[in-house]
């Protein structure tokens, strides 16, 4: 908070003790001491206080939509893979007879909605592996000299 090394500690300490005495010493730093908790104490009733206004004024809300309008691929993903998780969730082979058509055709729906989340999960991690190599190339690109041989070792040779 303020910054203070070990150093600058030794110098307050020494001043304290100079200034207030070795008698009155331990009762200065109890009630420094009990000044900085109830500081700390305000701060943190602050802080909760700002956070459950944001939450009461729709902040998070409003942040998540620009989230979302920032990155319209992803907020597309993720709604087609809580699609597939909600169809995964809605359909269970065990309710139904399995030798009947109803528990045959829930069987092959359960089979094919495993089959949309591994392929959702698939493309979800190619998307991110893509935008991890664009990362670093641009990265790449961005570090002038990067992937060149330095010519000082070169000439020591």
């Amino acid at each position: 908070m303020f910054d203070l090394g070990w150093t600058e500690l030794m110098v307050v300490g020494i001043v304290a003790l100079i200034v207030v005495g070795p008698k009155d010493l331990p009762v200065l730093f109890r009630n420094v001491g009990r000044f900085v908790g109830k500081a700390k104490g305000m701060a943190r009733e602050f802080s909760r206080a700002m956070n459950d206004a944001a939450d009461e004024a729709g902040v998070k809300d409003m942040a998540q939509g620009l989230k979302a309008a920032t990155n319209p691929v992803g907020s597309a993903m993720d709604g087609v893979k809580e699609a597939a998780q909600d169809m995964a969730k809605s359909i269970d082979p065990t309710k139904f007879d399995p030798d009947s058509e109803t528990g045959k055709l829930a069987a092959e729906r359960a089979a094919d909605a495993k089959k949309i989340q591994e392929a959702t999960a698939r493309a979800a991690s190619d998307r991110q592996a893509r935008e991890a190599e664009e990362a670093a190339a641009a990265a790449e690109a961005a570090q002038p000299g990067a992937g060149e041989p330095d010519q000082d070792k070169e000439t020591k040779s």
